[in-house]
């Protein structure tokens, strides 16, 4: 087919005539999918309620020390790092289903060497398993709903991937409540295994399809997931499935390749994990009797705003979200900065001290106050968060990118955010030591305000807009 033939530049799937489709499969066939990314804030969260079970545990059961205890939280990210390069491989040669399919297999047996472990060894392995297929689902599950879902709920479809991971860390948070942590890894085996029954019955991705020459499976597709075909312009068969280095110089491939890669940077450097790093220990100041409970309050807000940013995606926009998310955690950690400035900010204090040391001279009921300034700068925040720079980062990851090279450039932005949360995680405390934390803060801070201009300057509005339209607008079409 040469570039002059005009069945070429139609769009993949052109846009409906007349009126939105109807479809009601297509909300099926994406919770099937994002029961994914619920497996994947399941396993996210297992640590948090696991590791004090463990590190309590009498042999023959295996026990962690505070080393291990650290590995055994921080081994997930290298091994979605490691999935995340992986997915992007398999999506585009197994294709989007079968991918969602086969990242079932290492979260069902990873929790299960978990739940069979008999040393650290196992436990550890079976982490990086689960860890593996982390980043599998968290690349592969934004992409499929991106490509089965219609102009006028994509950002509703898609923030729902957000929501089921946050689901998914409070489902483990409340059940280690009662369960101890053999049992909380073979309840960690119901949602991939829900998924691997329920994608069976679900198709592949339209677009998937058409790169395949199977038009005649993507029509079906097609009227499966959305009721109908009728008033679609008949897509072009197949679209080139590789990626080399000279592509970057297209601008329809390294715009939205810079956007990605520093959208998922931007997520990271946010403060987000240092927020959640204080969580319990804030609790503890503002006087709760249970600390504990801070985990399952952080959950409950996040899985609230994530709810509330589905629900308005396709209104408000992509663009409004960031921005006013970012604002917001401007806000909430300039705050964090002044509370510890205030708490911590002698010149006799060490530079790491913990949050939950008072200083001398202060009142009680004055550090008690500044406490519960600490308690609504975390809620803000992480509400914030929710909002915007939780979701839209992966919503806008499976959206930006051509067809051809959406495997290759989704799988390098999934390695940026891993690893970016490794070395943020790894690297936190020391920044702590150096800079101080109310330093740290602000440093979070600053961040947040390079993001906010980022996406005022960078991003393109992508709401109710098809992805081909998406992909015109950074060729300058």
């Amino acid at each position: 087919m040469t570039p002059e033939d005009p069945e070429e530049t139609q769009p993949l799937l052109g846009p409906p005539g007349g009126s939105a489709p109807r479809g009601r499969r297509v909300f099926l066939a994406s919770f099937a999918a994002a029961l994914g990314p619920l497996s994947f804030g399941f396993a996210l969260g297992y640590s948090s309620p696991a590791i004090p079970s463990l590190q309590r545990a009498a042999p023959p059961a295996p026990r962690l020390d505070d080393a291990a205890a650290s590995w055994f939280g921080a081994v997930v990210t290298l091994g979605a790092a490691a999935g995340g390069v992986l997915g992007g491989w398999l999506v585009d040669r197994a294709g989007r289903k079968l991918s969602l399919l086969l990242c079932s297999v290492p979260f069902v047996a990873g929790f299960a060497v978990i739940t069979a472990a008999q040393d650290v060894w196992m436990l550890l392995g079976g982490r990086l398993l689960t860890g593996l297929a982390c980043g599998v689902a968290s690349l592969v599950a934004p992409v499929y709903i991106s490509e089965i879902a219609y102009p006028a709920v994509r950002g509703l479809l898609g923030s729902c991937v957000q929501l089921m991971v946050v689901v998914g860390i409070l489902l483990a948070y409340l059940a280690g409540w009662v369960l101890e942590w053999r049992w909380l890894a073979v309840l960690g085996c119901v949602p991939p295994s829900l998924m691997l029954l329920l994608m069976c019955f679900m198709p592949e991705t339209p677009r998937f399809l058409l790169t395949q020459h199977r038009h005649q499976e993507a029509m079906a597709a097609l009227r499966f997931l959305w009721g109908s075909e009728q008033g679609w312009e008949d897509p072009p068969i197949g679209a080139e499935q590789s990626f080399h280095l000279a592509l970057l110089r297209q601008p329809s491939i390294y715009k939205p390749f810079v956007i990605g890669v520093s959208l998922m940077a931007f997520q990271q450097l946010s403060g987000v994990n240092a927020v959640m790093f204080y969580a319990e220990t804030i609790f503890e100041e503002a006087k709760f009797k249970d600390s504990s409970l801070a985990s399952v309050v952080v959950g409950v807000i996040q899985v609230l705003f994530t709810a509330v940013a589905a629900l308005i995606m396709d209104r408000a926009g992509r663009r409004l979200l960031l921005v006013l998310s970012g604002a917001v955690m401007v806000f909430s950690t300039s705050a964090f900065g002044a509370y510890f400035k205030l708490t911590q900010g002698g010149p006799g204090n060490s530079s790491h001290v913990a949050v939950s040391a008072p200083v001398s001279a202060q009142p009680v009921d004055a550090s008690v106050g500044l406490a519960w300034l600490a308690v609504g700068s975390m809620c803000l925040f992480i509400a914030g968060f929710a909002v915007g720079w939780g979701p839209i980062p992966w919503l806008l990851m499976s959206e930006i990118f051509p067809l051809h090279v959406k495997g290759v450039a989704t799988g390098i932005c999934v390695l940026t955010n891993w690893l970016m949360a490794f070395l943020v995680t790894k690297e936190f405390s020391s920044l702590m030591e150096v800079l101080r934390p109310y330093g740290a803060f602000w440093l979070a801070s600053a961040f947040c305000i390079f993001s906010v201009l980022f996406t005022l300057f960078c991003v393109p509005e992508t709401k109710g807009k098809t992805l081909e339209q998406i992909t015109a607008h950074f060729e300058g079409r």
